[in-house]
């Protein structure tokens, strides 16, 4: 056997080609496998309807956001959708003598779980189911971004992607699909014909075949609302000065939101103002910056060429953040001197250090450093990175360090202070996924999580206490607060840092002030991963550094510190 293997050994070795081609046609083959395998177990679709599934993938993968793909299941003919219902087994008649596919536990469920359906509608409140309709793989529904996964689709899942994005509606097709939109462009149809499961939801109804269950996002008091790739910034009232405000205006009788967006893209604005029948392009400035929101029922004029947005009015514009970046606040360097005293960006590790870089080099215009050296942030832009953090070139030093001596090295300090839940969770995630990673499901329901928790907790409070006692010159910012008020936080940010910047700066920060450091939602947990022991000694972390602010006459944490 020993000989027979080492000819084999000796025969590739001499002809490398042929050991390729071996090596192609066996992945080849399986790849084959891999794709048979997706098809297995999927619902039968009836010939009488249009589009159903193909190119769905393996049971159980994990799908990541496709953006704005409008991805069919058409099959290429009737031909084959036959074969496939034969594959899945036998027709049955429903009550009205159409012909349906046989669904399993799906079919005789539906009205079970539209009753369930509809007691969930009333304890959650952010979300309202208003119908079944009609979705075509050549044009669809709602045409934002999507996801499917084909294992754990539940109805919160998708309405919760949808709403981080900022999109008014939420469908849920197939029973593992989730499409959102700005708008919804198909026709209602019977509930009767919304009948299949969601795949991660045992009793709840995730759409149909070619039909989208559909909810309604309450999104009016958040300021992320997506149209496309455009994002909604508000109801503003009109400027005093509106051609120095918004210096591009166009007349449009058959006004929409896309038609706006575009035309102000395409001036290179990132602001389209919707006024009735005229469009506004612009930079959020002094004159126009975007701070005082008006009530959205003072915008509610239906737009003329479409039917479920508004268009604003005269007096009152509807407001949304084109794709176009803002390349006021984008410049930036080293300081041109040495400077003279050290400042730290101090936080506990998952608590937004990144972010809050990020935000002080949009500001301020110069890089800032950090204790250690992250090759992966100077690849992302952090070129600060690299410099030795006593060189005095950048404007501010990141640092998760608590240790006495290493804290007076710093003459000052911007002490960044997250909710421990959420740091502890981002730490995590960081630490087993990467910075705009997440750990993997086995991690949290491994030992690593509550290992991590253990050590992790009572560092995060220490490291506070450590910075308030033995920091020179503090300035305590709550990282929800800088999330709430960013302009005014960052002002107080800056202002210790000792840089004059000008208002229209922090105006361009705020419309730039996400980066490429926030994760997405996809991924995030549908469950609390705290124990109620872990809850009662994080609350007492908790209680400890609220008391020693409050002691220094600073504000206490955020009332949202405290477990649910």
């Amino acid at each position: 056997m020993a000989k027979l293997w080492f000819k084999f050994q000796r025969y590739f070795r001499r002809k490398p080609v042929r050991f390729f081609t071996f090596l192609v046609l066996y992945l080849t083959a399986g790849s084959l496998v891999f794709l048979h395998s997706g098809f297995v177990g999927q619902p039968a679709v009836s010939q009488n309807q249009a589009s159903p599934a193909a190119g769905v993938p393996a049971e159980g993968a994990e799908l990541p956001f496709l953006g704005d793909l409008h991805l069919g299941r058409g099959f290429r003919d009737a031909g084959e959708a036959s074969s496939l219902a034969r594959r899945y087994g036998p027709w049955f008649k429903a009550k009205d003598g159409s012909e349906r596919t046989k669904l399993g536990d799906y079919g005789g469920a539906w009205s079970r779980a539209l009753k369930g359906r509809i007691v969930r509608e009333k304890e959650d409140e952010r979300a309202k189911y208003i119908g079944c309709y009609l979705d075509d793989t050549q044009s669809r529904a709602l045409r934002g971004v999507s996801f499917f996964d084909y294992k754990k689709m539940t109805i919160f899942r998708c309405q919760d992607n949808c709403a981080e994005r900022g999109y008014l509606y939420a469908g849920l097709e197939f029973g593992a699909e989730c499409y959102c939109g700005h708008k919804i462009q198909a026709t209602n149809v019977s509930e009767a014909e919304c009948d299949m499961g969601c795949k991660g939801e045992r009793g709840s109804v995730c759409g149909g075949a070619n039909r989208l269950s559909v909810y309604r996002l309450q999104l009016a008091q958040e300021s992320a609302r997506r149209y496309g790739s455009a994002v909604f910034r508000g109801c503003f009232r009109r400027p005093d000065n509106l051609s120095l405000a918004l210096p591009v205006t166009a007349a449009m009788p058959n006004m929409s939101v896309d038609k706006c967006v575009d035309l102000c893209t395409e001036k290179e604005y990132p602001l389209a103002a919707l006024a009735g029948t005229a469009c506004h392009c612009g930079f959020p400035t002094t004159r126009f910056p975007l701070h005082e929101r008006e009530d959205e029922q003072l915008c509610a004029q239906k737009c003329s060429a479409e039917e479920f947005e508004s268009c604003g009015t005269p007096r009152y514009f509807i407001v949304y953040q084109t794709q176009v970046q803002d390349n006021r606040c984008m410049d930036r360097r080293f300081l041109p001197a040495k400077s003279k005293q050290l400042i730290a960006l101090a936080s506990f590790p998952g608590a937004g250090n990144t972010w809050a870089r990020h935000l002080i080099e949009l500001a301020t215009g110069f890089y800032t450093g950090s204790y250690y050296f992250d090759g992966s942030l100077y690849n992302k832009g952090f070129k600060g990175e690299r410099d030795h953090w006593r060189s005095g070139r950048t404007i501010c030093i990141k640092t998760h360090e608590s240790g006495q001596k290493e804290i007076e090295a710093f003459d000052a300090a911007i002490l960044l202070i997250r909710n421990p839940y959420k740091a502890l969770m981002a730490e995590f995630n960081r630490k087993y996924g990467g910075h705009i990673g997440f750990a993997a499901h086995a991690h949290w329901k491994g030992k690593e999580w509550p290992e991590f928790v253990r050590n992790y907790a009572p560092w995060w409070a220490t490291h506070t206490l450590d910075w308030l006692k033995f920091g020179k010159k503090v300035l305590v910012v709550h990282f929800e607060d800088l999330k709430q008020e960013l302009f005014i936080q960052l002002g107080r940010m800056v202002s210790l840092l000792g840089v004059a910047v000008r208002e229209d700066r922090l105006l361009c920060v705020e419309g730039q002030k996400d980066g490429n450091f926030k994760r997405s939602g996809l991924r995030k947990l549908e469950y609390d991963p705290y124990t109620a022991d872990m809850h009662k000694v994080i609350s007492a972390y908790i209680k400890m550094v609220d008391a020693a602010l409050k002691g220094r006459n600073l504000t206490g944490v955020p009332d949202d510190y405290y477990p649910r």
